[in-house]
């Protein structure tokens, strides 16, 4: 009965990259190599079939998750086109988490970027088996081998080269295989569907060999077997070698590294072999672990088909004909079309009306999605990403996807208030499909504020409501999301009593309010016994802290860096009431901070600078007259890359001005780094 279902012909991988690296185009030529389109789509003129939003055609970049399925060498490959734009982060962070394997794209002219830094740590977080694509070899300045380098430094990867080019730039025309030692050359006048291997070029041979003696060298720390053949002077089989290097990916002890050019074709169905040969299938990587409702400990959940149904809802997608599309990634079990489920994080049944597998904005029905594989829920009303979709008989929560806080805000406003509940109903789709877009109403203004991850990413947001969405809106210029914090430690006792209705409402509450050393969200910890008295007492304290953390102390700002600890309470069970408790904590909270020294925190930005050589004075002084604190510098034989930290609020516009002042060829991004004292 076992060979009735395996997942090990599913191979669920996400391509990510730095902006502009050629993530989406190399995944144009997946889906056209796989079969899965009839012609090429490319970035550049609008026609990526990964880029299906208006808006990710006008502006040339990926913006949200695609999701596509696509078979090769009878192997099923789902695969996730992640954003490479900083502002996009939380895309990134929601597809790792359910993802079994990745692709990093990288250039081979500018190596390593900055963005790449962050999602190969966001990769290393949910421990994400890699292999590396170094593309653009066409382009002018591509150097393989010192991207290979660069991957080594800047990563602290093993990076092992399966593949090495033929010519660069503009005289580039194939790759080696240093696993089968035969040149493979790409037909052009089929836009490299088919391919051919032939014999090494004379010219080539000696640098041929000494690659394979490296990578030889790299898999036989691995193999007691390839040693023993090597010293025994015999073949090694080249099975054996790619046995060997999965292994390695699956422990992420080497980088296999292929290289080529997407956009001419070159090198990318040999990546697709390494896709199947390499990645793991769900099989192949640990357990998910869960906490179980009923017992509240920690399990580990089998990727079995037999096993309860549980699955991930990673991503929401509006669709105006059939509501929300929730993509799901089953862990366990198998879900099934018309049927009811349970959703444990919101405790709300849902009915599965339609299973779908997607193909960018393209769908195709299926009648059941089992464990190990990726597809979209077509029914729920009460999802949101991260939620954990099971059954009643099994209740058991997946751990939750955390996103970063939004920094930047804009005021917004109908230009009719007859548009007023169609912007609320608008924002509150917006804000379910992308959990670090937030709004809220400002309820001494009357203004809609809504924030984000910066200026890029409201700025799409804006578009989608105005042209997607047909809301005429006006916005103001962008503001930074502040916070507030304390300077020092304080100690509170607060007494509190209320006759409501008759009754009289007493508690007592005591807090200490102190700053984090260390950057980072609030903290509250308990330190009264739990048999002094019932435990809806001290979730109403909680409750109290932490709305207390929301509404701030001084300014109205959320609050951060804070630690919040209860030290004692005063119990009565004739007058203790939650309600007592609750307005007892939000008095004593705002009587500590006060006392502790608040302080208006603002964002700073980590940013990355990419500028001419002979730009670099100009820059730094720019830079430093925002208030810019340079961290690091690094050059490059085409560019400088400059390290600094800098305040949000000064930043604005700052992409512009620097572009003018160097001639269009410098480029910037930043992403958020931690709150400091205003």
């Amino acid at each position: 009965m076992q060979k009735e279902y395996s997942t090990e012909n599913i191979r669920n991988i996400g391509i990510m990259a730095h902006i502009d690296a050629g993530k989406t185009t190399t995944t144009e030529r997946i889906l056209y190599y796989t079969g899965k389109s009839h012609k090429i789509g490319e970035v550049d003129n609008g026609e990526a079939t990964m880029d299906w939003m208006d808006q990710e055609q006008d502006r040339g970049i990926t913006i949200t998750s695609a999701a596509t399925t696509v078979f090769w060498k009878e192997k099923q490959i789902n695969i996730i086109d992640t954003p490479g734009h900083v502002d996009f982060t939380a895309e990134v962070e929601r597809s790792l988490r359910v993802l079994d394997g990745a692709v990093g794209v990288f250039c081979a002219v500018s190596w390593v970027e900055p963005q790449s830094e962050t999602v190969w740590r966001q990769a290393n977080t949910y421990h994400v088996p890699r292999i590396a694509f170094i593309n653009k070899m066409d382009r002018m300045g591509a150097d393989f081998y010192g991207a290979v380098e660069d991957i080594r430094e800047k990563l602290s990867e093993n990076p092992v080269p399966l593949f090495i080019p033929v010519g660069s730039e503009s005289s580039f025309s194939g790759v080696i295989d240093l696993i089968k030692m035969q040149m493979v050359t790409f037909d052009p006048e089929t836009e490299g569907y088919k391919y051919s291997y032939s014999d090494i070029p004379a010219d080539m041979l000696e640098l041929a060999n000494q690659w394979r003696e490296k990578l030889i060298d790299s898999v036989s720390a691995f193999s007691d077997e390839i040693t023993d053949l090597y010293f025994s002077g015999e073949d090694i089989p080249a099975d054996m070698i790619i046995k060997t290097l999965h292994k390695c990916v699956l422990d992420r002890t080497l980088l296999p590294v292929f290289c080529g050019s997407s956009l001419k074709n070159i090198g990318v169905q040999c990546l697709l072999d390494g896709i199947v040969d390499l990645l793991p299938c769900p099989d192949e990587i640990p357990p998910a672990t869960g906490i179980s409702v009923k017992k509240e400990e920690s399990v580990s959940i089998p990727n079995d088909p037999k096993g309860p149904p549980l699955a991930l809802v990673f991503k929401l997608q509006f669709d105006r004909e059939a509501g929300p599309l929730a993509f799901a990634r089953v862990y366990s079990g198998v879900f099934r079309t018309r049927t009811a489920v349970l959703n444990i994080s919101r405790k709300k049944r849902e009915r599965i009306n339609r299973i779908l597998r997607m193909h960018a904005n393209r769908t195709e029905e299926t009648e059941e999605l089992k464990c190990g594989d990726i597809g979209v829920f077509v029914g729920f009303k009460e999802a949101r990403t991260g939620d954990t979709i099971g059954s009643e008989g099994s209740q058991i929560l997946l751990e939750k996807i955390v996103f970063p806080v939004p920094v930047i805000s804009i005021a917004i406003e109908p230009d009719s208030t007859s548009e007023q509940d169609k912007l609320k109903k608008t924002l509150e789709i917006l804000s379910m499909e992308d959990p670090t877009f937030t709004w809220k109403e400002n309820e001494e203004t009357g203004q809609t504020v809504i924030s984000g991850m910066g200026e890029l990413h409201l700025d799409v947001l804006l578009t989608r409501i105005q042209k997607d969405f047909k809301v005429n809106c006006r916005a103001g210029k962008p503001q930074v999301t502040y916070r507030e914090s304390v300077t020092s430690s304080a100690e509170h006792t607060q007494n509190f009593s209320k006759i409501l209705a008759g009754k009289e409402n007493a508690a007592s509450v005591t807090l200490r309010i102190s700053r984090l050393e260390e950057h980072g969200p609030c903290i509250y910890e308990n330190h009264v016994s739990a048999k002094v008295m019932p435990q809806q007492f001290f979730d109403a304290i909680q409750r109290g802290v932490e709305n207390s953390f929301h509404s701030g102390i001084k300014f109205g700002y959320e609050c951060t860096d804070l630690k919040v600890e209860l030290l004692d309470v005063q119990y009565n069970e004739l007058t203790a009431t939650e309600y007592a408790y609750e307005a007892c904590t939000a008095m004593c909270f705002d009587q500590a901070a006060q006392a502790a020294g608040p302080v208006m925190m603002e964002p700073i930005m980590a940013v990355t600078l990419v500028v001419p050589n002979q730009n670099v004075g100009d820059t730094i002084s720019s830079l430093t007259a925002r208030g810019g604190l340079v961290q690091s510098m690094e050059s490059k034989p085409n560019a400088d890359h400059i390290y600094a930290l800098a305040p949000l609020a000064k930043l604005f516009g700052y992409s512009t001005a620097l572009r003018s002042s160097t001639q269009g060829r410098g480029t910037f991004s930043m992403e958020f780094s931690h709150y400091a004292n205003v």
